[in-house]
C-alpha cells in the first residue's frame, strides 16, 4: 500500500483514498461516488472506468462528487 487515508470532511463525509504499489486505488466519498479498480459508482449507478493516469483519476472523481451534490472543500 502506497498510500492509504480517512478524512471526515466538514459536511460530516468520510473521504477515502487508498493507492497500491500495483496500481490499484480505491477513492470513495462517503455513499455517493466510489472509484475502484475499472469501476465507477457514482449514486448507487455503477459503471466501467479507464483508468489513464492519477492525474486524471483525481479530476473525474473530483467531478463526479461536486455533480453528485458532495464538495472537497477546495477553495475554502
Amino acid at each position: 500500500m502506497l498510500l492509504q487515508e480517512r478524512v471526515l470532511l466538514e459536511d460530516g463525509a468520510l473521504l477515502e483514498i487508498e493507492l497500491d504499489a500495483d496500481l490499484g486505488y480505491r477513492l470513495r466519498y462517503g455513499a455517493l461516488v466510489e472509484y475502484a479498480n475499472g469501476r465507477r459508482r457514482v449514486r448507487g449507478r455503477e459503471l466501467p472506468y479507464e483508468f489513464r493516469s492519477v492525474e486524471q483519476l483525481r479530476y473525474d472523481f473530483e467531478r463526479d462528487v461536486e455533480a453528485a451534490g458532495g464538495s472537497l472543500g477546495q477553495g475554502a
